[in-house]
């Protein structure tokens, strides 16, 4: 159960750092949210050989399949932003049942049109339900452990990702095969549906609807019209550039493994499985390292990792070497969101906060997670899945040298103090 008897006021009364049996309750609950955030994320990299053989797709279709179904995670822009108007606690309802009615007709899809519609509907809410996550994470929890509860909700993302990679291979072998995932990831979810019942609204949500009334979003284009104009254009362009290489990462490199190397399904699922495994305390640490060093060192360590582990993931080629590599991957394609999350919740205010992530990441950033796979696919054809997914590992280091020079440093403020800055 998640309400009780305790105030909600934890955060908002200063910056102590015990946590209320509400929040940790709370904690639970985002936890096994995001959870399915990182099983969906590895499922269809895990089961697209064997889609691509059951329906005939070449890797450019491939590359259209995965483009196709990432796109909604741009169109959850209108969900997202519907937070600051409707209130947290509705859209991650909403988010929650929508992801698993989709994810169960994912299971029963007659064709790959069918199969496509199902994961791109499934993603919008999905996401929807990852960024409100992120947004409850933000506003309930105290400065000094807000980084460290995003951290570990993320990386309770990769743990979804870890079970995923171990259970794939079993599933496959079943009379149903790649429709197996998804059949069966839904069981925790009906689980999650209910429980989610005694769900509260974020007490910064409900403190602005008292002072200031019910928010309503005059215009979509409002929070570009304002003082955080500038900063939406800013993150945008971190989140595109991050995106343009951590999706295609993951998602490509068991295609890497069997095409390339000529791996088997055994030997991916061995490599993934210890490679996440490996990776998982290091993504834990993550959000922590962010309220220890700061938001803007943090990103120095993260990305600079993420930017190795991605280039010598499709370089090396001996089983041993290419595991590290890959968990090193692993851990930098999750520990990269902590710490854009913390710049996005912290740079905007409660009555905007849904909104920015709607624009900064959704609409925008997630642009670049829709256009690398069919820029990856169409690459792959012409060479191979390592030479074309090699050169992007440059972009994590771009995206570095973008929150230096545009983002301040964000640790250990309360939200409206660093919304303020955000508006500078």
């Amino acid at each position: 159960m998640i309400e009780g008897q305790e105030s909600a006021q934890g955060p908002l009364e200063g910056k102590g750092d015990k946590l209320t049996g509400y929040q940790w309750r709370l904690f639970i609950f985002l936890s096994v949210a995001t959870f399915f955030e990182g099983y969906d994320f590895l499922a269809l990299a895990q089961i697209l050989p064997n889609l691509r053989h059951d329906m005939g797709l070449s890797r450019f279709d491939a590359g259209l399949l995965f483009a196709f179904v990432n796109f909604g995670t741009v169109v959850a822009w209108l969900l997202v932003r519907k937070a600051d108007r409707w209130g947290r606690r509705k859209v991650m309802m909403a988010t929650i049942v929508g992801y698993t009615i989709f994810t169960f007709l994912s299971g029963l899809s007659p064709n790959v049109w069918f199969f496509a519609l199902f994961q791109f509907t499934a993603r919008i809410f999905l996401i929807g339900e990852w960024a409100t996550s992120m947004i409850y994470a933000a506003e309930e929890y105290p400065a000094s452990k807000r980084g460290m509860v995003i951290g570990v909700l993320q990386a309770f993302a990769t743990l979804g990702a870890l079970v995923c990679a171990g259970v794939v291979p079993a599933l496959l072998k079943t009379e149903y095969g790649w429709r197996s995932v998804y059949l069966v990831g839904i069981v925790p979810l009906i689980i999650l549906a209910f429980a989610r019942r005694n769900l509260r609204e974020t007490q910064r949500f409900t403190d602005q609807v008292k002072e200031g009334g019910q928010i309503v979003q005059s215009s979509m284009l409002a929070i570009l019209r304002g003082p955080h104009r500038r900063r939406v254009f800013q993150l945008a362009a971190i989140w595109f550039v991050t995106y343009a290489c951590t999706q295609t990462a993951v998602s490509f490199w068991k295609e890497y493994a069997v095409t390339d190397l000529g791996w088997t399904d055994g030997d991916v699922s061995k490599a993934l499985t210890m490679a996440a495994v490996g990776s998982v305390p290091f993504v834990f640490a993550a959000g922590k390292l962010l309220d220890v060093i700061g938001r803007r060192k943090g990103a120095a360590v993260i990305f600079s990792l993420t930017s190795v582990g991605v280039f010598t993931a499709y370089w090396f080629e001996g089983f041993w070497p290419l595991t590290v590599a890959l968990g090193l991957a692993l851990f930098g394609v999750s520990a990269v969101l902590p710490v854009l999350n913390a710049f996005t919740a912290e740079l905007f205010p409660t009555a905007l906060r849904s909104d920015a992530f709607a624009w900064t990441n959704n609409l925008l950033g997630r642009l670049g997670y829709v256009l690398s796979p069919i820029v990856i696919g169409w690459a792959a054809e012409q060479w191979s899945w390592g030479a074309a997914i090699r050169p992007t590992a440059l972009m994590p280091l771009i995206a570095l040298v973008m929150i230096f020079l545009m983002l301040p440093e964000t640790n250990q403020l309360e939200l409206e103090e660093s919304a303020r800055i955000g508006a500078e």
